[in-house]
C-alpha cells in the first residue's frame, strides 16, 4: 500500500521526497553561481516513464547563452537516493548528490564535484510544497534539497572553458503525474553579500482529478541559516504577480512578511525545452533567465530582517504557447 501511494507521486511526511517516485516525470536540476566570475551555468535532467520505456531529456546552458540539449534513449532515477543516469549513442549525464558529469556531443561537457552540500532541513516532515506532498496524483510537485553548496571542476560550451572553485551550488527536483503545466513561474537566487542566504520560489496550477489552484512556494534561507517555507493557501499564502520580464511575490506567515521583486529583459533569455511524455521528444517550454536581477525583503512584525539584491538570478516563465513564439521569433 504505501509503495502504490508513493507511485502516485505522493510522499508521507519525513518521506525523502527528493528519491525517485516511478511518476511519468523525474526532473532534476542543478545551479551553478560563480560571484567572482559573473558566471552562471545549469544542468538538468528530465527522465520519462511512459509506453515507449524510459528515457530523459539532458541540458547544459551558461549565462553567455550557449545551451545544447541531447534526447537519451535509456535513463535511470534513483529510488534510493537523489540521482538520475541515462545515456545514448552520443551522450550521456548523470547526476547525483556528489558529482555531476555530463557530455552532449563535441563542446558540451561538464564535470564538478559537489561538496559543503547544504540539505533541505531533515527535522522538518515536508518539503518544498509543503503539505501537497501528501496529495496523490498531482500534475507536479517541487523540493529544493539542496539550499547552499560548493561546486569545483571544468565546464566546456561551444568552444568555451570555465573552471570553477568553489562555485555556489543549488539544487531542486520536480515530477508529476503528466509532465509540466500550462504555465508555471520559477525563480532561484545566490550571489548575495552572505553566501549563505538562498532565495527559491516555484507556482503555478496544482491539478489533481477536481481540484485546481494556483499555488506559488516561496524559501528563503536567510543568512542566519533559519530557513523559511511560504506558499500554504490560508496559513502562509504568497501573491504572485508574474510576467515574461518581472516576478513580484508577496508572502506572510506569523509575524513574517518576505517581498521579492525580480525582472529581466526578454531579449536576453533562454528559451528551454521541455519533454513531450510519450513521444521521446521535446518542444520549446520555457523562457529562462540566467543572470536576472532580484531584491528581497525580509521582516518580522515590521523589523527588517534581512534585505539585500542580486544580479545572477535564475528566473522563469513556463508555458508551450509562450516559449514557442519566442521561439519561432529568433529563427
Amino acid at each position: 500500500m504505501r509503495l502504490g501511494y508513493r507511485t502516485s507521486g505522493a510522499d508521507l511526511p519525513f518521506g525523502r521526497p527528493e528519491r525517485a517516485h516511478g511518476v511519468a516525470m523525474e526532473g532534476y536540476f542543478w545551479r551553478i553561481t560563480d560571484p567572482a566570475t559573473g558566471r552562471v551555468v545549469i544542468a538538468l535532467i528530465g527522465v520519462q516513464t511512459d509506453h515507449t520505456g524510459r528515457w530523459a531529456l539532458a541540458g547544459l546552458g551558461a549565462s553567455d547563452g550557449s545551451w545544447r540539449e541531447a534526447i537519451l534513449p535509456t535513463a535511470v532515477a534513483r529510488r534510493g537516493g537523489l540521482g538520475a543516469r541515462a545515456s545514448g549513442p552520443d551522450a550521456c549525464f548523470f547526476g547525483t548528490d556528489e558529482r555531476l558529469v555530463a557530455d552532449l556531443g563535441v563542446g558540451a561537457r561538464l564535470d564538478l564535484r559537489l561538496e559543503g552540500l547544504v540539505r533541505w532541513p531533515s527535522a522538518r516532515p515536508f518539503g518544498g510544497s509543503s503539505w501537497f506532498h501528501m496529495l496523490p496524483g498531482l500534475n507536479q510537485y517541487w523540493h529544493p534539497w539542496l539550499l547552499s553548496g560548493r561546486a569545483s571542476g571544468r565546464v566546456e560550451l561551444d568552444g568555451r572553458h570555465w573552471d570553477f572553485l568553489d562555485a555556489q551550488l543549488y539544487g531542486e527536483k520536480n515530477w508529476g503525474r503528466a509532465g509540466f503545466p500550462d504555465s508555471w513561474w520559477w525563480g532561484q537566487a545566490h550571489g548575495f553579500a552572505d553566501a549563505a542566504a538562498c532565495v527559491a520560489f516555484a507556482g503555478g496550477e496544482v491539478v489533481a482529478g477536481p481540484l485546481r489552484r494556483e499555488v506559488t512556494a516561496l524559501v528563503v534561507r536567510l543568512p542566519d541559516g533559519q530557513l523559511l517555507r511560504l506558499g500554504n493557501p490560508v496559513t502562509s499564502p504568497v501573491r504572485a504577480d508574474i510576467g515574461d520580464e518581472h516576478w513580484r511575490l508577496e508572502g506572510r506567515s506569523r509575524g513574517w512578511h518576505v517581498s521579492v521583486d525580480a525582472r529581466a529583459p526578454i531579449g536576453s533569455a533562454h528559451v528551454l525545452p521541455v519533454p513531450v511524455v510519450g513521444e521521446r521528444r521535446a518542444v520549446p517550454g520555457a523562457i529562462e533567465h540566467l543572470t536576472g536581477h532580484l531584491r528581497v525583503r525580509v521582516s518580522r512584525r515590521g523589523r527588517r530582517v534581512w534585505a539585500d539584491e542580486s544580479a545572477l538570478v535564475g528566473l522563469e516563465h513556463g508555458g508551450l504557447e509562450r516559449a514557442a513564439i519566442l521561439a519561432a521569433r529568433r529563427t
